[in-house]
């Protein structure tokens, strides 16, 4: 009886280790967590006098992002869709932000330099870029929230000459989730009436959470 004991109790051994032997070394994927919006869980429903925190730029905007954006025919370039990548950094000094954009649109390639400036207390931003296309953007706006968890930033542009036009942008941000953020913008051309100028989406690249386009 004994012997048939240590053999039962070797053969449940020498099972176990043919069952967990696999898992042992086994490297385990990475788990990423993906990024939480910026409205706390409170534990219970918002009510009308919750604060609304003031948005944090650091943990939404810096990254890789990917974006595509149809465009309308106007002295900016060729009407048809621009694809490409955006880059957000903070500066080597830390007193501002940058932005690096690589894309390609119905003209072909082009790339854009920005510097950023958010005032957290003021809610305020400014960017001003640089295009390879040949003209610069100076942009300014301020920026607002809900309690459902959306923040929405207000651009417009002065005027500024392109190809011998004069051209204003205005364009509403909407940072619609962690990974995600929509640009609605219109345009006016020598002083006329602002007209749709297309929808962009931006996808944050989160390994592990997003997928490349």
């Amino acid at each position: 009886m004994r012997r048939r004991a240590v053999r039962s109790t070797a053969l449940a051994g020498l099972v176990a280790t043919m069952v967990l032997a696999p898992a042992v070394g086994r490297a385990q994927p990475a788990q990423t967590q993906r990024p939480e919006g910026q409205i706390p869980d409170r534990g219970r429903p918002t009510a009308r006098g919750d604060e609304i925190p003031v948005f944090d730029y650091d943990a939404y905007f810096p990254g890789t992002w990917e974006f595509e954006w149809r465009v309308p025919e106007s002295p900016l370039g060729s009407g048809g869709m621009i694809e490409g990548t955006e880059v957000y950094a903070p500066s080597e000094d830390g007193q501002y932000y940058t932005s690096q954009i690589d894309a390609r649109g119905p003209d072909g390639p082009f790339t854009s330099a920005s510097r950023i400036i958010y005032l957290a207390e003021q809610k305020t931003f400014t960017r001003y870029d640089t295009d390879s296309r040949g003209f610069e953007i100076f942009r300014a706006g301020r920026i607002g929230g809900d309690l459902g968890g959306f923040y929405t930033i207000h651009y417009e542009t002065p005027a500024f000459e392109v190809n011998g036009q004069q051209v204003q942008l205005r364009m509403i941000t909407r940072l619609v989730s962690p990974v995600n953020y929509k640009v609605e913008a219109r345009i006016s051309i020598d002083g006329g009436p602002f007209t749709n100028f297309g929808n962009a989406w931006w996808t944050k690249n989160v390994p592990g959470v997003t997928t490349p386009r």
